[in-house]
């Protein structure tokens, strides 16, 4: 076998392998050693590159942003903010045609803002948003859409980890990554309001008819109080980021600390709790560090075959130019959305495309929004979605089925590939607050 055609064959393996249900960083580490093995001809400079790997991609003063906003993310859950928030904005939106469905999507953006994961947003509003939402006479298809389709806030929405993942793979700044992230993940909240809106209005069966005749009212100065909290979180951490007192790996130390104070106060804090929390912390540290080591051997390997090289000059012959590389690289997103999981995405296109990306001048940080946009489509189409198997696991109401779930997600879906049409034609959503 030729290199490139070893780099072709690991593709198709760690793709292989991770339908039969290996673990993504096992399968691009235990890949990527093969790889370097048959290109090399040798195991101990396999062992030795990839030990170098290894080291490189974690010894990284970068790296302390993600245990930190993970551990940001746990304490906020653990602290009800999304209760408060989803109750608040109930209230906020109540005189609107599907009103609950927008308090839905607007909770989950501002709970976005310290959450930074999609699966928690999808597991924490299933369990909150939902059951109120068929009460108040919104069919059981739509209360799990709004749900699903609104949880992928928290992927685009900063600070996010998809985007600092993003940021460490491709060496970019996770501050300007987060700073883009804001226009997008409004107007994708705004596309989905809207949507609602129209939904309510030519659609009512799929809807349903609710009534919020029963729904306790709220004075200003209870809605106040229970909306202070997550809004000071919101105002230390990303205002600490873009008014520049903090670094994005500081901020995430500073908000787990301003989350712990306010669970604290609030009373939500067991002695017991914090163990589970910190060792949760540590799980999904753990996990994701596996995946980054993973990530930097598997581009190793790329490398050395020089499969980006014979990409790059392969498109060139086919004259698709920038836009036609890009939309052929969104289309593969979304396809591979259909079977893989986000991060294994990005794991595997990221260092087969960035080379070939960077010889057209691309804006890293544009591209890196966009790519995120396709990525969380994914999470909520067939057979794959992620957020729809998660709130399918969180569901009290077992009659509710997977496929209602992905029915209730398509519209949502839908809107994400006009929000990611958006993006890729006016690039300056994504630059305009740089």
């Amino acid at each position: 076998m030729s290199n490139v055609e070893i780099g072709l064959a690991s593709i198709l393996l760690i793709l292989v392998l991770i339908q039969t249900g290996m673990h993504v960083s096992i399968c691009l580490m235990a890949v990527s050693f093969l790889g370097v093995w048959l290109v090399k001809g040798r195991i101990a400079v396999a062992g030795a590159l990839l030990g170098q790997a290894a080291l490189d991609s974690v010894a990284r003063y970068s790296f302390g942003v993600i245990p930190l906003f993970v551990l940001m993310g746990v304490l906020v859950g653990v602290s009800g903010m999304g209760r408060d928030v989803f109750d608040v904005a109930g209230q906020a939106f109540r005189r609107l045609r599907g009103g609950l469905g927008i308090a839905t999507v607007f909770a989950n953006a501002v709970f976005a803002a310290v959450n930074g994961t999609s699966i928690a947003s999808a597991s924490v509003f299933t369990r909150i948003a939902v059951p109120e939402l068929i009460r108040q006479g919104y069919t059981p298809r739509f209360s799990v859409g709004v749900v699903a389709g609104s949880s992928v806030l928290g992927m685009l929405i900063p600070p996010s980890l998809l985007l600092i993942l993003f940021g460490i793979l491709s060496e970019s700044s996770i501050g300007a990554l987060f700073t883009a992230g804001i226009l997008p993940g409004l107007l994708l909240a705004l596309l989905y309001a809207l949507l609602i809106l129209g939904l309510a209005t030519f659609a009512p069966r799929f809807v349903g008819r609710p009534s919020n005749a029963d729904l306790r009212i709220m004075g200003r100065a209870e809605m106040a109080t229970r909306s202070l909290p997550v809004l000071a979180l919101i105002v230390l951490v990303l205002g600490g980021i873009y008014g520049g007192v903090f670094t994005p790996t500081e901020a995430g130390a500073v908000g787990a600390l301003g989350a712990l104070v306010i669970a604290l106060v609030k009373r939500r804090l067991t002695a017991r709790g914090f163990w589970e929390m910190l060792v949760e912390t540590g799980h999904v540290t753990a996990s994701i560090t596996f995946l980054i080591i993973g990530a930097h051997m598997y581009s190793r390997l790329l490398a050395l075959t020089g499969l980006p090289r014979a990409m790059n000059g392969l498109l060139e012959g086919l004259n698709l130019g920038l836009d036609g590389v890009l939309i052929l690289y969104l289309v593969m997103i979304v396809l591979l959305g259909t079977i893989l999981d986000s991060a294994s995405i990005l794991l595997i296109l990221l260092p087969l495309m960035l080379p070939v990306i960077e010889t057209f001048g691309v804006d890293l940080v544009w591209f890196g929004i966009v790519t995120i946009i396709a990525v969380e489509i994914g999470l909520l189409t067939p057979p794959l979605g992620v957020a729809c198997f998660v709130i399918k696991s969180n569901l009290e109401d077992r009659t509710i089925t997977l496929g209602d779930i992905f029915i209730g997600a398509a519209p949502f879906a839908l809107t994400m590939v006009l929000a990611m049409a958006l993006v890729f034609a006016f690039p300056w959503l994504a630059t305009a607050l740089l």
